[in-house]
């Protein structure tokens, strides 16, 4: 969606002209809001790193960032050097909402602006230089499958450039089939079906020029307008109406996500809802017949202090935290991207209202940006990541037991461990002490400590002697780099491919490609719980089936193999289990989304008695999968929650089930959603766990 253009967002929040972000985020702490519940003192907090849990590995698409053919420095050598300085891996083109009116034949973008020397050859030039690899964005809103096509044909068999990734237009949810419309769509049917059907015909016309292309198509974040919005006359909204459409024909899927937030205390604490967001989206996709597709990020910022310390630190969290989760890249926006309102974050620090990682030296009335490609902070965040972790290296879990301390962790392709600290304070310095699992540290040798400090215009970089402790400047980003102890590691390679081939609504059964480098005795599946790994069961071969668990639940498992010398190896990758609902009960719930519009949403949901006797006075209980989901309104039935807890009961026209299902009983409520918005999984009807339709 980004753009110079102005454009208007009605559901992204900014802070007024003039509006002190220091003096917001006090308002809504005074006021007891749910920013930074935190009420541990200055020092104290505890960090576990659990290297036995394993989130995946860090791709060569991991770290990425846009470029815009707006912008007259993309290809400078300054700007050149600084992005292969901060190991992007890739740069995506021609820039938001641009993609969907520039035609790279002719260098144009009727409508918008284009920079001298911003062509695909020259910012290809760019990507060779610094050792990325391109995200191109082939126009749907005013293009047609040919010219992609000859765009293909063009970059891969006439130039040889290898351009693997390539999405099917930006934010098309956007082009006003909901009312908003920033997008530039021309074509005579807007609705998502009409996209859907334009991606199989983009994907077919470009795999038939290169059939090693990877074709992306659009949807939208969970949780974030415009999810669960339907036009007239339609029965499901974008994500559900495109899935089933390009499922097992599109590669991958595109998402955005900029936090509707007000203020940095609020941007910095929406971080936790990107991990609910994402898992509703991989739901989702399995439930469409899409699972395993892989996910992109290919837009992100924070909304407010663009150009200071809290979207620096925001930035590197919310990286870190897509990455764990299973996204193969994240493409931070922008750039330049040029100076807008003027405001102060809580640190004093100007905010330029610039969301580019490299000053572009304009000005808004009497008040300039730096001086042209000057490093904004979050430019310093993405040059933080390569200091915790690069392209083969292991993210794990990891901990803290404070709010105001983020903790990510990535264990080493070289059997080092580092962590990466991020104190959200403003004001205060933050004591940490680390504890480790899976990992025996080398308390003899020296570690590597990198810090981001707040507003710094570099990143300042030690070795010490080894320390469990550690102190965090305010608002300031860390890492701590620790050898292994000789001799504590496994020579085992990690379990290979693990899959669930069975699930019924207590078991589930699992299976992996063996482990290398040595004897196995025997493999462990272990379930993530926080920064704790709970051993589920053992086998002497390469498959487990798993009882007694949880109907209607999520877990995240690992497989790891033990040696003859009862060292673990590392863990497989990450395993999303899924338990159901009895396949036969005596009762059975539908639960429909209705409407919805992003922050919140109406639902119905209809009850049966299949059992031979009636009920007479009914409770039907379910808990909502997320902490920001409430109820807030409802009718034919009487709806109470505690917690994530609801609870309905009838009113008196309802509140008999005649037996073997002989008629249902049906309530309806409004909802409010933060973030993701998943159904409920598990209901009970007085008491009886029932089967789901």
């Amino acid at each position: 969606m980004r753009s110079t253009r102005p454009t208007t967002m009605p559901w992204r929040r900014r802070l007024a002209a003039g509006a002190s972000a220091a003096a917001l985020s006090a308002a809504l702490l005074a006021a007891g809001g749910a920013a930074h519940a935190d009420t541990s003192p200055p020092s104290g907090v505890d960090v576990t790193v659990n290297a036995n849990e394993g989130q995946g590995t860090i791709p060569t698409t991991g770290y990425g960032l846009n470029s815009a053919v707006w912008d007259s420095q993309m290809n400078a050598p300054e700007v050149q050097d600084l992005i292969k300085a901060a190991s992007v891996g890739v740069l995506r083109y021609p820039g938001g909402s641009y993609g969907d009116i520039y035609h790279w034949q002719t260098n144009t973008a009727p409508g918008g602006y284009v920079a001298p020397g911003t062509d695909f050859d020259s910012f290809m030039g760019t990507v060779k230089k610094t050792g990325a690899q391109p995200m191109l964005i082939a126009n749907y809103g005013s293009g047609t499958p040919q010219e992609a096509a000859d765009w293909v044909r063009y970059a891969n068999i006439t130039k040889g450039y290898g351009a693997k990734f390539w999405e099917v237009g930006n934010e098309l949810y956007g082009n006003g089939h909901y009312g908003s419309g920033w997008e530039t769509d021309q074509h005579a049917d807007t609705s998502p079906t009409a996209y859907a059907r334009g991606v199989l015909d983009y994907v077919s016309a470009m795999k038939a020029v290169d059939p090693a292309v990877k074709v992306g198509a659009v949807l939208t974040m969970p949780g974030n307008w415009p999810d669960g919005v339907m036009a007239s006359g339609e029965s499901a909204d974008w994500n559900h109406t495109v899935i089933p459409i390009i499922a097992g024909k599109a590669d991958f899927v595109i998402v955005h996500w900029y936090p509707s937030v007000s203020d940095p205390v609020h941007m910095l604490d929406s971080v936790s809802q990107l991990t609910g967001e994402l898992g509703q989206l991989r739901d989702e996709l399995d439930a469409a017949g899409a699972a395993g597709t892989p996910i992109a990020l290919t837009e992100v910022n924070g909304t407010v202090d663009q150009d200071t310390q809290p979207d620096a630190l925001f930035g590197a969290d919310a990286y870190l935290t897509a990455l764990e989760h299973g996204v193969f890249t994240v493409d931070w926006w922008n750039t330049h991207n040029g100076a807008g309102a003027i405001g102060t974050a809580p640190d004093g620090a100007t905010d330029y209202g610039d969301e580019g990682v490299l000053s572009s030296g304009g000005c808004t009335g009497a008040v300039c940006e730096p001086p042209v490609n000057t490093p904004f902070p979050a430019y310093w965040a993405i040059r933080m990541l390569s200091q915790l972790g690069t392209p083969g290296d292991q993210l794990i879990g990891a901990g803290s037991t404070s709010t105001l301390v983020t903790a990510h962790a990535v264990h080493r392709a070289n059997g080092d461990l580092s962590v990466m600290l991020i104190n959200k304070d403003p004001s205060a310095a933050r004591d940490v002490t680390l504890h480790y699992a899976g990992f025996t540290p080398d308390t003899s040798a020296t570690q590597t400590v990198s810090t981001y400090g707040d507003e710094a215009t570099s990143i300042a970089t030690s070795t010490s002697a080894y320390s469990d402790t550690r102190t965090l400047p305010p608002y300031s980003i860390t890492t701590v780099t620790l050898h292994p102890r000789a001799g504590t590691a496994s020579a085992l390679t990690a379990p290979g491919s693990p899959r669930v081939t069975a699930a019924t609504d207590t078991t589930a059964t699992v299976s992996w490609t063996p482990a290398t480098g040595g004897t196995v005795t025997r493999y462990e599946v272990y379930r993530q719980v926080g920064t704790v790994s709970e051993l589920l069961g053992s086998s002497t071969g390469t498959s487990l089936t798993v009882p007694n668990l949880t109907p209607g639940s999520t877990f995240t498992w690992n497989v790891l193999a033990r040696d003859a010398d009862g060292k673990l190896s590392r863990p497989s990758d990450p395993l999303t289990v899924r338990t159901g609902t009895p396949a036969a009960s005596t009762c059975q719930v539908s639960y429909q989304l209705t409407a919805g519009w992003g922050s919140g949403f109406n639902a119905s949901v209809t009850v049966t008695n299949t059992s031979p006797a009636p009920i007479t006075g009914w409770t039907l209980a379910f808990d909502f999968p997320s902490t920001g989901q409430s109820v807030a309104g409802f009718w034919n039935g009487h709806v109470t929650q505690s917690g994530r807890t609801v609870v309905a009961t009838p009113v008196d026209w309802n509140s008999t089930l005649a037996a073997n299902g002989g008629n249902s009983a049906s309530f309806g409520f409004t909802g409010a959603n933060t973030g993701a918005n998943p159904p409920p999984t598990v209901f009970t009807l007085n008491g009886t766990v029932c089967s789901t339709r």
